[in-house]
């Protein structure tokens, strides 16, 4: 029993970081993609707006399924579902695209990654999780690698409004971690991110016509490294890769993980932007950006090990009580 329960806990582990690997993967696709309509004219509110719009209609019907008729789930975590929406998907997009407006990309990056420390304070403070020394150490190898892959050494300028803004979204950022893995909710995964993509992409679409949020769009082809592709292509794989599929595999990949190491190994996804950079956009990442993903991974692996293994407890079950004579059928 005892090793069936080990078996079961190592197996949602590995599922769970296959998961945020997959997740991180397809977040970092959205900035090269979303490059090549940038470059033709699109905004980056039409370009965000349209990949959260076109993820909230592939998923509201599955999400509304998962529910299997328990629609007072949804009643019951409105609430939560709208904060989902506002911070994690909505405010952390527009948040970190107003911080690129004062500042440099990587630097605003940089920022919006220190959320995986901001889910260690607060599992802290809120639910006395004090992290162990290996998470602390692997949390520092982790952004060591971060400032060399977002290639920052060199120095920059500094906005304070951008500062503002690039931890503003990186709230927006840990609100996603620690509200997707939380289970006790009892909302399906599916159904959460469902529910956030449509709360965000209505704020998002809102912001537009309001003209808070500038919208242009652009029907010219989208080049990638040499190569002209239709416009729509681009939009589709943001709406249904970077988008409707990162959210759902997030998720289910925080509720196996945790949300403090499900937010570590989301730092790959910096070093899948970097790649995925390489990849469409031709642009070669350097030597010294590479020995930074390489420590990324360390520090995620030693914030793993620091994690520990709980104890596993199996309780013997009770022995059957002997009927008493009174009431054993007579022979």
């Amino acid at each position: 029993m005892t090793r069936l329960t080990h078996d079961a806990t190592s197996s949602r582990t590995a599922s769970g970081l296959l998961l945020a690997v997959a997740s991180a993967t397809s977040f970092g696709l959205s900035g090269a993609l979303a490059r090549g309509l940038l470059d033709t004219g699109w905004s980056a509110g039409a370009t965000v707006a349209l990949r959260i719009g076109i993820a909230a209609l592939v998923l509201v019907v599955p999400g509304a399924m998962a529910l299997r008729g328990q629609w007072h789930l949804l009643r019951t975590n409105a609430g939560l579902v709208g904060v989902y929406g506002m911070g994690a998907v909505a405010g952390a997009q527009l948040c970190f695209f107003y911080a690129v407006t004062y500042m440099q990309v990587s630097v605003a990056l940089l920022l919006e990654y220190t959320a995986p420390v901001a889910v260690v304070v607060w599992l802290w403070l809120r639910h006395g999780q004090r992290p162990s020394r290996l998470t602390l150490v692997g949390g520092s190898i982790a952004a060591a690698g971060l400032v060399l892959v977002l290639d920052v050494v060199s120095g920059a300028d500094l906005s304070t409004v951008g500062v503002l803004w690039a931890l503003a979204a990186m709230l927006g950022v840990t609100t996603y971690f620690i509200i997707s893995a939380d289970e006790g909710n009892g909302l399906p995964g599916i159904t959460l991110a469902a529910g956030g993509l449509v709360v965000g992409g209505a704020i998002l679409l809102a912001a537009g016509a309001t003209g808070i949020l500038p919208f242009d769009a652009s029907t010219a082809d989208a080049v990638y490294d040499g190569r002209a592709v239709a416009w729509w292509i681009p939009v589709v794989v943001l709406g249904l890769v970077t988008a409707a599929f990162s959210y759902v595999t997030g998720i289910a990949a925080g509720r196996r993980l945790g949300s403090r190491l499900a937010s570590f190994v989301a730092l790959g996804e910096v070093l899948a932007a970097v790649v995925w950079s390489w990849v469409l956009l031709g642009e070669l990442p350097r030597p010294l950006q590479l020995a930074g993903g390489l420590l990324v991974l360390v520090g995620v692996v030693v914030v793993k090990l620091g994690e520990g293994r709980a104890q596993l407890l199996v309780e013997p079950l009770p022995e059957p009580e002997p009927e008493p004579l009174s009431e054993r059928p007579a022979a």
